[in-house]
């Protein structure tokens, strides 16, 4: 797909998404997220009861495949940017880290995702959080403006992701550090989930290879880069996975092939810092 036609998929997937609760890398035509099924979603992917607990009702869709903010090193009064914020749940983590001293910035290009992240705010009284609607590529943030950047299970969605890796080097200030969690390759995936649309909105045919993803924040000025962690894609139980079930029925690969797949695909958490002078 052409980059504006992957724009137009993802942004009009999470606008159902945002209106229907579905959950990340699960279509909403595969399933209907429920709470319970975000609230264990999270849980797989390092947070806790209590992080859950602590954000306004609504505002954890399930939508990550990891925990950014765990691992952020956040304190105190700093300014923290979230690309692509969804409806605010990491940013509302977040912003209980840096206080009212500190602020937290979280930028989304799907219009209904920055409505429901306002309406989170609004819910929770969350003065020092603000949502910006955006691209990632293109960020409504000033140069040098924030100390730490976070994204969960989302540049992978972007089709110039060098560009959202310069754009996050511009924004920060020197020193400051980027922690994503993300999707990426370790082999090529088949054209037919390439060129998927359930593919696409779930998280998995945008992402680029892992060697190919961790140059690209090299180049964009990074030093310091380093995969924390790496876990690879959930197959166990990928019968009754809806990723996995909205692959199947989109491309018509069948089960046996889709969890040969699963080896391809593994989810990390990176961390870079842009240099101090």
């Amino acid at each position: 797909m052409k980059k504006e036609e992957v724009r137009k998929v993802v942004t009009e997937g999470y606008a159902q998404v945002a209106k229907g609760g579905s959950s990340c890398c699960a279509p909403q035509s595969s399933c209907c997220c429920t709470t319970n099924i975000a609230t264990d979603i999270s849980k797989k992917i390092g947070y806790t009861d209590e992080d859950m607990q602590s954000v306004p009702e609504g505002a954890n869709l399930g939508l990550g495949c990891g925990n950014p903010v765990a691992m952020a090193s956040l304190e105190e009064g700093e300014f923290v940017l979230d690309l692509g914020s969804g409806a605010g749940f990491d940013c509302f983590l977040a912003a209980n880290i840096v206080g009212k001293t500190g602020k937290v910035i979280g930028v989304d290009m799907t219009p209904e995702m920055v409505e429901k992240a306002r309406e989170n705010a609004r819910k929770g009284n969350f003065e020092n959080v603000e949502f910006r609607l955006g691209e990632i590529e293109n960020l409504p943030v000033a140069d040098n403006h924030v100390d730490g950047i976070i994204s969960n299970c989302v540049i992978n969605l972007s089709p110039d992701k060098d560009r959202v890796f310069q754009e996050a080097f511009r924004v920060l200030k020197p020193g400051g550090r980027l922690m994503v969690s993300d999707i990426v390759l370790v082999t090529e995936l088949p054209d037919s989930v390439k060129n998927s649309v359930a593919a696409y909105i779930g998280c998995i045919a945008g992402a680029t290879m892992k060697n190919v993803y961790i140059e690209a924040i090299k180049a964009a000025g990074f030093e310091q880069v380093n995969i924390v962690d790496e876990t690879s894609f959930p197959t166990d139980y990928a019968p009754n996975d809806p990723i996995i079930q909205a692959l199947a029925n989109d491309v018509g690969i069948s089960q046996a092939d889709l969890k040969k797949l699963g080896s391809s695909i593994k989810s990390v958490k990176v961390h870079a810092i842009k240099p101090a002078k």
